[in-house]
């Protein structure tokens, strides 16, 4: 790779330590990092951080990738229930996703989290085209882009099972620094108990990622069909593995709580999305309770995490009608647990600026109107810098992907590229609906 590269003269917070005027040297991974006083110049290659803020990259805990080609689609439907829009809005969408589409989705979603920050996604995937879908993620977001990424198929009866066990268990078996897999699961609701006892026959010790009590549906359909709620069904048939990620759980209840800790699962709430569907408010208080592992997603509803950091935040001061029950060490502890997450599962270390993690960080300029120190760069960070969040530069493996604001041009000739196939989804769903 070269000499290391030494950003100097900045503001360095990694969410555990700050210097005001400080250095981080690296290379793939971190070597160093301190106060300029500490820092001796050996013929690295320096990058001037005067002004700005370092800070590790961002993950986004749960998305859809494929839900990039949503944006300006003109799809009108009644709604009566979370089903319709099921129905009407992401089945069309993702039944028409084929081809080179799923490649340039990939693009675009990857391009731009990376403009916010985002150094690694975790993708729950689903298309007409089942067999290398993964593969054409990774190949755009990972090898292309320059994400990390942990990728899944949302197993469903509305596809092949059999395909969609055989994408997310082939795909689990090609891991690296930089990509792994899970095995996703829709819903419930759209899981029968055949399908569940097929997909535990394969499972393993792997862990699931699905989707859990989004909306009051799920948990009615499992009551009337099962006499049992979500995660109970789940535990029954042992499918919540260590490291599973049980998505939404706006509905789960003191016992399903219970089981989710005992398993060892992990929770991702996605507040944007969830308010956006009028389903409910994520319950932190709940999963607080129980100590249940929280990350942030996004659920495929643009790329700004940072959005879903302030919208957990108030959303659950509102729900609580209490401003303590959402703190920003709260906010430090999901930003920590989804890098401890990653860490796990691709077998490295990100998310501090200390020797052997990886070197996964982003350069944001900021100059802070009032005194910032190691107590307060959170209450920075929220109440200034998250309210229009632009990273200047984002280098992931110590490779710089965003430079000046801009990602390779390559890549932005790849950008424009994704709306002519964004266009063919469109009308693909478009005559489908006029032979409905």
């Amino acid at each position: 790779m070269g000499k290391p590269k030494a950003i100097v003269n900045a503001m360095i917070y990694d969410f555990e330590r700050f210097y005001e005027n400080g250095y981080v040297l690296f290379d793939e991974k971190i070597i160093a990092s301190g106060p300029m006083t500490e820092f001796t110049n050996q013929e690295y290659e320096i990058i001037d951080g005067k002004g700005s803020l370092v800070l590790p990259g961002f993950v986004v805990g749960h998305t859809h990738v494929y839900s990039t080609f949503a944006r300006g689609w003109m799809n009108t439907f009644e709604y009566e229930d979370f089903m319709d829009i099921l129905k009407s809005q992401w089945w069309k969408l993702d039944r028409n996703l084929q081809d080179d589409a799923i490649h340039y989705s990939g693009i675009v979603s990857g391009v731009d989290h990376l403009k916010h920050g985002v150094t690694t996604l975790i993708d729950h995937h689903a298309s007409r085209e089942i067999p290398g879908s993964l593969m054409k993620l990774k190949t755009a977001i990972t090898d292309t882009v320059g994400l990390r990424g942990l990728y899944a198929f949302e197993t469903s009866d509305r596809f092949h099972i059999k395909s969609c066990i055989d994408e997310n268990i082939g795909f689990m078996q090609h891991g690296s620094a930089m990509h792994g897999g899970l095995f996703g699961l829709h819903a419930s609701l759209s899981l029968s108990e055949q399908t569940l006892r097929t997909v535990k026959a394969q499972l393993k010790d792997a862990p699931i990622h699905i989707h859990v009590a989004e909306s009051e549906l799920d948990q009615e359909d499992a009551f009337i069909n099962y006499g049992e709620r979500v995660v109970e069904r789940l535990d029954r048939h042992g499918l919540i593995n260590p490291d599973a990620i049980i998505t939404h759980a706006l509905f789960i209840d003191e016992n399903e709580a219970r089981i989710l800790k005992q398993r060892n699962a992990v929770v991702a709430l996605n507040p944007s999305s969830n308010m956006n569907n009028g389903v409910g408010l994520p319950n932190y208080a709940l999963l607080k309770r129980h100590d249940i592992p929280v990350i942030i997603g996004n659920d495929g509803l643009g790329a700004a995490i940072t959005n879903e950091y302030m919208n957990i935040f108030y959303a659950t001061h509102l729900k609580e009608n209490n401003p303590d029950a959402f703190t920003l060490d709260d906010l430090k502890a999901v930003i920590d647990t989804a890098y401890q997450y990653v860490s796990r599962r691709l077998g490295i270390k990100i998310g501090r600026f200390k020797r052997g993690y990886q070197a996964d960080l982003q350069i944001v300029p900021y100059i802070p109107p009032t005194p910032i120190n190691e107590q307060n760069a959170m209450g920075h960070l929220f109440f200034g810098l998250f309210q229009s969040f632009r990273p200047k530069d984002v280098y992931i493996d110590g490779k710089v992907r965003l430079e000046n604001y801009e990602v390779s041009a390559n890549l932005r000739n790849e950008y424009k590229a994704a709306r002519t196939h964004a266009q063919q989804v469109w009308d693909r769903a478009e005559k489908e609906g006029e032979h409905s």
